[in-house]
């Protein structure tokens, strides 16, 4: 489309969204209805909308961490415990703290749990004790000593007419406390490391698991083991599947109880308790290991509401799954690491896809926040690039290889090929433009790889005919640098390839056989980033010396050099149809430069630290930030908006303004006082006042006038008199006002105003200097009266003499 003349240039950006950790390790919760998740995240606890990702935060004043917390079974009151020795109990859904007590605890607490009334609350310290508290009457009820170590696991008994209360702790037996003799009544013996978990089956069958790889059966009549079930790993927790409902798909066959485990595998396995037998273990796209891993799981809840089973992850991932088939219902990713790349994906870019500082890539729908994992790379990923459509991708990393990836219509996202051919681990990839057809890639080992896509690999990827990933190879090899290669683009036009290296150069090569065609010289450190125009033969370069460059290509000359980051500028990006730069630097800060100006329009901090991805979406109005900070911002361009805002502003602006020409010109002064007041102008304010005292009895309208203000238009023309009488020549009207104030408000509410402090002290050497002015003058003008009376008196003498 042509672009007419008077195109305006976005010149604003705005944060729409931001993807940040959520959640940083510690016990997750769920409330009934299984809407909302609370996960602890440092000091704060977040409260996470399940359907949307939307979170808020529960943020402490003390700013400690949160060592425990635990929602009531009625979802009514949650209560966390920080590492400052104090309860909080907290109206969660209006984010309002309702009440802060000492835990009484010598040392911070470990575990809660309400009893089955949402009425006790206990909590386990790492002080080796327990205490009990009364939620409604508010005090400590118990106080059960007797544990040895950290009491990490607390658990009323469900039939709270049995009042018992079960913990366990360093020493790995189960304690049954009663609460009617606060005494231990037994102890369960049989777990060789820490118990993780404690399930109820009926009045009296209880399940614990536990990091001795076993799982046992216990009857709480006779207090003795029924049965142990070996699980053959470590176990961080056993739920019950419940009695009613159909768990054939989980290999449920025969009535009876069957429980579903959790732990150091990274998987969930479904076990009978009559026979200890596993007779269902989940089918998972990883390969298994025998050790803990980031893929074990840390916990397992079941949420009965929405027939869910919960997963947490070590590597801080919230899985969500249907309770009778263990179909993936949904992912959240609660923590990022250093955020490598980003891009748009998706026909629409209704997805992006994250390389985190892990070997797994994360693709996020922006709707519902849903994440997919895709494994496949065995070290971190380190660079991203989208094919024109959107649906096809390519990701390369440390483990010398490129992978990529396709979207089927459903949002599902498989690897349809691999390429390995590197020495090194490849630092940088680019996608052919035109077509799906090819691809470059760059990498330490100062090598450029062409690697080609055949047309039947596309055509099989569409048709979703890929059941393993095909492999690729290179068809061009060219030694490019004498140093690291940090960055490769292909042309719009997919003819050339531009490299950046840290050897400071730029260099542009022919696609066809890698022929080499120019350098770029003139950045005094390496080149983090290039980038060809999408509108003219134009290449854009950004360097770790902080400036921006732009390039011909025919003659390979420096065309402009965009100067003002203080720090390396990791990634440009063209905007707004190749009229615009981006930029974004290792101090976080992001930068819009316009070309045909030169200069930056705008700069916008939206990170803590070096931003490695920046990409914008095919309609060119949103943009998606990526940084070592783990958080990924997407900011939408707001320049209409604003300018909108700002018109709208200046309309009413000059409406106001009539109106007050009207108002004094009617002599309707309070009205105008108050407009003048809104408006926050100080100077029309004071020529409202010069008006009225220029009225006969300008002084007694002022006063009444000035009485019928409100209290808050009061503190305004506070601050504005301070200013007027600073000016001799206003000062008239200044202390004409301040004297109304005085002589109707009473000393108390004029210490309630705000700022009368800095205004007394202001006003106070003005008010001096022009009282001592007066002075002068009084003082100078009895002297010309004096000298005046002096001189009639000698020139009516001299008359007297004339006419003897």
């Amino acid at each position: 489309p042509p672009v007419c003349a008077c195109l305006s240039f976005p010149s604003s950006y705005a944060v729409s969204r931001k993807i940040e950790p959520f959640y940083k390790g510690g016990r997750v919760q769920i409330n009934r209805d299984g809407k909302f998740m609370f996960c602890p995240c440092g000091t704060k606890l977040n409260v996470i909308d399940v359907e949307t990702g939307a979170l808020y935060s529960l943020q402490q004043d003390d700013e400690e961490d949160i060592s425990s917390f635990v929602l009531s079974p009625d979802d009514e009151i949650l209560v966390t415990g920080s590492r400052a020795l104090l309860l909080k109990q907290w109206n969660w859904r209006e984010n309002k703290c309702v009440r802060t007590w000492k835990a009484v605890h010598i040392a911070p607490v470990a575990s809660m749990a309400f009893d089955s009334t949402s009425t006790l609350l206990a909590t386990g310290g790492c002080d080796s004790t327990i205490k009990i508290w009364d939620m409604i009457k508010q005090y400590c009820t118990h106080n059960l000593k007797g544990s040895s170590g950290v009491v990490h696991l607390v658990e009323f008994h469900p039939d709270i007419s049995r009042l018992q209360l079960f913990s366990s702790s360093i020493d790995y037996k189960i304690r049954i406390w009663d609460l009617n003799s606060s005494k231990c009544v037994a102890m369960l013996d049989g777990h060789f490391s820490a118990v993780t978990s404690l399930a109820f089956a009926d009045g009296n069958t209880l399940i614990s698991s536990g990091r001795d790889k076993i799982c046992m059966v216990w009857d709480l009549k006779t207090r003795e083991s029924k049965r142990t079930v070996p699980v053959y790993e470590s176990v961080e927790a056993a739920i019950l599947l419940p009695e009613k409902g159909d768990f054939s798909q989980l290999g449920v066959k025969k009535q009876g109880l069957h429980f579903v485990t959790a732990g150091s595998k990274g998987i969930l396995k479904v076990w009978e308790v009559a026979t200890a037998a596993c007779v269902y273990t989940q089918p998972v796209p990883f390969e298994s290991k025998e050790e803990a891993s980031e893929r074990s799981l840390t916990q397992c809840m079941l949420v009965p509401e929405r027939n869910e089973i919960v997963t947490v992850s070590v590597e801080h991932n919230i899985v969500f799954y249907d309770a009778q088939t263990l179909q993936l219902r949904k992912q959240l990713a609660g923590y990022n690491d250093e955020v490598l790349d980003v891009k748009f994906l998706g026909p629409g870019d209704s997805h992006i896809v994250v390389a985190t500082n892990s070997p797994q890539l994360k693709v996020f729908e922006l709707a519902t926040s849903h994440c997919q994992i895709l494994y496949g790379h065995t070290e971190t990923i380190l660079a991203l690039d989208v094919f024109r459509k959107g649906l096809m991708f390519v990701s390369c990393a440390k483990d010398k290889s490129i992978r990529v990836w396709r979207m089927n219509k459903n949002g599902r996202v498989i690897c349809v090929a691999q390429g390995l051919g590197h020495a090194h681990g490849v630092g940088a990839v680019s996608c052919s433009r035109l077509k799906e057809s090819f691809i470059v890639t760059s990498s330490q080992d100062c090598t450029i790889k062409i690697w080609n896509i055949p047309e039947s690999l596309t055509s099989k990827a569409k048709a979703a005919l890929i059941s393993s990933p095909e492999t690729l190879h290179a068809k061009v090899t060219e030694r490019g640098h004498d140093k690291d290669i940090n960055s490769v683009t292909v042309s719009p036009n997919d003819k050339l390839i531009a490299t950046g290296s840290q050897d400071r150069l730029a260099k542009l090569w022919s696609c066809s056989d890698c022929s080499l065609l120019g350098v770029f010289t003139g950045h005094k450190r390496g080149i983090w980033c290039v980038q060809f125009s999408p509108v003219d033969q134009i290449l854009a370069t950004s360097s770790a010396d902080g400036t921006l460059k732009l390039w011909g290509l025919r003659d390979f000359s420096c065309l402009k050099t965009f100067e003002g980051h203080d720090a390396s500028v990791l990634k440009i990006i063209f905007v707004s149809r190749g009229t615009q730069l981006l930029s974004s630097g290792s101090d976080g800060l992001l930068k819009l430069w316009t070309i045909k100006t030169n200069e930056c329009v705008k700069t916008l901090d939206g990170h803590e630290d070096k931003i490695w991805g920046l990409h914008s979406n095919k309609q060119d109005d949103m943009v998606v930030t990526a940084s070592s900070d783990s958080c990924i911002t997407l900011w939408k361009d707001v320049t209409e908006t604003e300018e909108e805002e700002a018109q709208a502003k200046q309309e009413e602006q000059i409406m106001k303004e009539q109106e007050l020409s009207n108002l004094l010109h009617e002599k309707r002064y309070l009205k105008a006082l108050g407009l003048a007041i809104s408006l926050d102008r100080p100077h029309t304010v004071l020529m409202v006042v010069k008006a009225i005292l220029k009225e006969t009895d300008g002084r007694k309208h002022l006063e009444e006038n000035i009485v019928r203000l409100r209290k808050d238009q009061k503190e305004a023309v506070l601050t504005f008199l301070v200013t007027w009488n600073t000016n001799s020549r206003n000062c008239h009207e200044a202390q004409a006002v301040i004297e109304t104030l005085l002589k109707h408000e009473a000393p108390d509410s004029l210490l309630q105003y705000s700022g009368i402090k800095s205004a007394v002290e202001s006003l106070l050497p003005y008010t001096e200097r022009h009282f001592q002015r007066l002075s002068r003058l009084l003082q100078a003008s009895m002297f010309i009266d004096f000298m005046w009376q002096n001189m009639r008196l000698a020139d009516a003498s001299l008359q007297e003499d004339m006419t003897l």
